[in-house]
């Protein structure tokens, strides 16, 4: 395996489960695939902002635990990000309240984006800076990737110079391909988007491949489609087959449906 330096930009949160759980865990769609790529074996750097409390500490501390680098790791005089959660009795999660926290306003400074531009991928997670990173490191000739998914503020939906845009479209295999086509028609090089149980396609406007889902007995599904991320770009990056990127991306995305969380990580009670 080609070892490649991965930079992720962008949010980290901390899911708050309220009271009867009371448990929290770190996740984040930067911080997700992050700590997975990390977990692959690759260089990865994690940039963004933090609070001075103690989900900003909890945060450093798994991103250290698992081997990503933290030195663009900001410290703010804000909290950091949370989300609010409660779980029916069924098991289904809602989402109560969120609070971007020390991620709203972020922005690596020039010397950050200048170090940006070295790595040998950057994905970008909610990053709330109206594309303005997108296009600096896409017009620097940087392989780059983003969710849109995350993002919803129409400033940052932006695909043009995007190597690879992600997306979600549910199990609507009709709306995946309307979206694939559109993330293309936009100016992305690559169109790759998850269809929930019907699994994931992918389109560079030459080639088109689709994978499904992998089964596997589900524990919690938070943070999967940022594993997928982390498989799929890995796999893009060593020169794989598009079909067998999005292979890469599903089975790792079903590792991750087997425990609570984005990654593994021991619950903090709040």
């Amino acid at each position: 395996m080609t070892k490649f330096r991965f930079a992720a930009v962008g949010d980290n949160c901390i899911d708050r489960y309220r009271a009867p759980l009371s448990q929290s865990y770190v996740g984040g769609n930067a911080i997700n695939v992050a700590v997975q790529l990390a977990r692959l074996g690759h260089g990865s750097f994690y940039f963004g902002a933090i609070g001075r409390d103690t989900g900003g500490v909890q945060v450093r501390r798994l991103l250290l635990e698992n081997g990503v680098r933290v030195d663009h790791l900001r410290e703010c005089d804000t909290n950091t990000a949370y989300t609010d959660i409660d779980v029916t009795p069924a098991g289904d999660r809602i989402f109560v309240h969120e609070d971007f926290g020390a991620c709203a306003g972020y922005r690596p400074d020039e010397a950050e984006v200048e170090l940006l531009k070295t790595m040998d991928h950057v994905h970008i997670g909610w990053l709330d800076d109206g594309g303005a990173l997108r296009r600096a490191l896409s017009a620097a000739g940087v392989s780059v990737s983003q969710d849109v998914s995350v993002n919803a503020s129409a400033a940052d939906l932006g695909v043009d110079g995007l190597s690879i845009a992600f997306g979600s479209a549910g199990e609507d295999e009709t709306a995946a391909e309307r979206l694939v086509s559109d993330l293309l028609a936009r100016g992305a090089q690559l169109a790759v988007v998850t269809r929930g149980a019907l699994g994931s396609a992918a389109s560079d406007g030459a080639e088109v491949a689709s994978a499904g889902i992998r089964p596997v007995e589900v524990v919690d599904t938070t943070g999967a489609g940022d594993s997928f991320i982390a498989g799929f770009i890995a796999a893009r990056l060593e020169g794989y087959r598009l079909a067998e990127c999005l292979e890469a991306g599903r089975d790792l995305a079903a590792n991750t449906c087997k425990h609570v969380g984005g990654f593994p990580q021991d619950p903090q009670s709040f």
